[in-house]
C-alpha cells in the first residue's frame, strides 16, 4: 500500500472487498520496487465466509484493470502465510543487447548499447552463488532487513542469451533491497570491462555499496515464481 499513489495491493483489495462484500486485507509474498514487474506474485487473504474460487476469479478479473490479472485462487490451511511460508523466489532480469532500441521490449528490458562479454559475466556470477553477506549489493544496508541480517543464500544465477535478449535468472531464499538489480548492474560492469572478475571477492568483503557497480533499472526485473514446500501451484497473481 502507498499513501501517495495507487498500488497493486490497493486495487486488488478494493476488488476483493467489492466481490465479497466485506473488507479484505491482502498479504503478499513480498514487496517489489516501483517499476518492477511480477509474473508469479503470491498473496493470501482471510475470509470468514466460504468462497467460490472459480466465481471469485472471474469477478476479480472483471473488476481489475487489464494490467493486473489473477491467475488462480486456491484454498490453503490456516497456517499458510504468503510471505513467511515461502521457501524461495525466482527473479528474471532481462537485458536487450542491441545498438538499436526495440520498441516492443523497451518497457520490459534494460537496453544496453555497448559491447558486453557474457563469458566474463558468467565467471563473475559464480562468485555470487552460495551464502554470503550481500551488504555491498544492498541499498540501505544499515537499516531494515539488511541491518538485522545481510546474509542471504543464492542457490543459482544462470545467464542465457537468445536473439539479443540476455536473461539473468536468480533463485534464492530471500533478497535484500535492490539486491538483484545491484548484482545485475555489477555483472554488466564486469561484462563491459569496468570491473574485473577478480574484484568480486573484494566487493563482497568490503560490505560497502559504493564498491559494487551500477544499479540496473527497475523495468527489466520480473518476480517469476514463489516456491512453497507444501503447494504444487504457486502462481496466484
Amino acid at each position: 500500500m502507498q499513501s501517495n499513489a495507487p498500488s497493486i495491493q490497493d486495487l486488488i483489495e478494493k476488488a476483493l472487498t467489492t466481490a465479497l462484500r466485506q473488507k479484505i486485507a491482502l498479504v503478499g509474498s513480498g514487496r517489489t520496487d516501483a517499476g518492477v514487474h511480477a509474473r508469479g506474485q503470491v498473496a493470501h487473504f482471510v475470509s470468514p465466509a466460504e468462497v467460490d474460487s472459480h466465481k471469485l476469479l472471474a469477478s476479480l478479473n472483471g473488476l481489475l484493470p487489464t494490467e493486473i490479472r489473477i491467475l488462480s485462487i486456491d484454498p490453503v490451511d490456516a497456517q499458510f502465510h504468503a510471505r513467511y511460508s515461502a521457501a524461495s523466489k525466482i527473479y528474471h532480469y532481462y537485458v536487450h543487447l542491441s545498438p538499436i532500441t526495440d520498441p516492443f521490449r523497451r518497457h520490459y528490458s534494460y537496453h544496453v548499447r555497448w559491447p558486453i562479454d557474457i563469458s566474463l559475466m558468467r565467471q563473475a556470477a559464480k562468485e555470487c552463488i552460495g551464502t554470503h553477506d550481500f551488504s555491498s549489493f544492498s541499498h540501505e544496508a544499515h537499516k531494515g532487513a539488511a541491518a538485522k541480517n545481510p546474509v542471504r543464500t543464492l542457490h543459482r544465477l544462470d545467464i542465457s542469451e537468445s536473439n539479443g535478449l540476455l536473461c539473468l535468472e536468480f533463485e534464492g531464499e530471500g533478497f535484500l533491497y535492490k539486491m538483484v538489480r545491484n548484482i545485475v548492474g555489477t555483472l554488466l560492469d564486469v561484462g563491459s570491462g569496468k570491473i574485473s572478475v577478480e574484484s568480486m571477492k573484494a566487493i563482497f568483503a568490503a560490505k560497502d555499496r559504493s564498491k559494487a557497480g551500477q544499479t540496473a533499472p527497475a523495468h527489466g526485473l520480473f518476480l517469476m515464481q514463489v516456491h512453497y514446500p507444501s503447494l504444487r501451484s504457486t502462481n496466484k497473481i
